[in-house]
């Protein structure tokens, strides 16, 4: 019965208000709506979200800053070193141990450059006391074997030995060594390092290897 009542206490109130009543409901019907479409929107979005991993071969700094160097002979510790690209003579000695005691330091005192800047794949060879071996960093470079042959390396000879060369004065040696390296000899000419005048002189006597 109190229910009954209710009703008919408030069916004048409803007729009386059923449009803004009509447009309520119909209001919070699309307020729910739009909060469905809102949360499945905002879960779809969350859902195609893809987070993409480092490059794991990214190359490290210091690979790239590193060089290869052989060091082989009357050393401590013959073998293989990765040094700093400034690298000089003296510090591929010392990582390979310093020279031994049969080491022939007066040869190494003579004919090695320790301060000379050092090459990526150089060759150092420290000889033992009493061996005979000719030249220095520049003629033992790893892969050639130009003391035999006569040929100069442009990549690591040094400036004396480049002024020594037919046409190229102490100008030009510097002018090799400060555009180094090179992948063929043919770079001299296309980094305008020598004219080809000068190219035709040497082309038979130097090498990059």
């Amino acid at each position: 019965m109190e229910i009954e009542e209710i009703i008919k206490k408030q069916t004048p109130f409803v007729k009386k208000n059923i449009l803004s009543l009509s447009l309520g409901l119909f209001g919070l019907m699309f307020l729910g709506y739009g909060l469905i479409v809102l949360i499945g929107e905002s879960k779809s979005s969350s859902d195609g979200i893809v987070f993409e991993a480092g490059d794991s071969k990214t190359s490290n700094p210091s690979e790239v800053n590193q060089i290869t160097v052989d060091v082989e002979g009357a050393v401590l510790k013959p073998g293989v070193y990765n040094l700093s690209r400034d690298a000089r003579g003296e510090d591929a000695i010392i990582a390979a141990g310093g020279v031994s005691e049969t080491g022939d330091r007066e040869w190494v005192a003579k004919n090695l450059n320790l301060a000379q800047k050092l090459t990526d794949g150089a060759k150092i060879y420290v000889p033992k006391t009493g061996e005979n071996i000719k030249g220095g960093i520049e003629d033992v470079t790893v892969g050639i074997e130009n003391s035999v042959k006569g040929q100069i390396n442009i990549n690591n000879a040094s400036i004396k030995k480049l002024d020594g060369l037919p046409g190229v004065g102490l100008v030009t040696a510097q002018k090799i060594v400060d555009n180094r390296p090179y992948s063929t000899i043919d770079d001299l000419l296309s980094k305008k390092v020598v004219n080809h005048a000068v190219f035709e002189k040497i082309k038979e006597i130097i090498t990059v290897y």
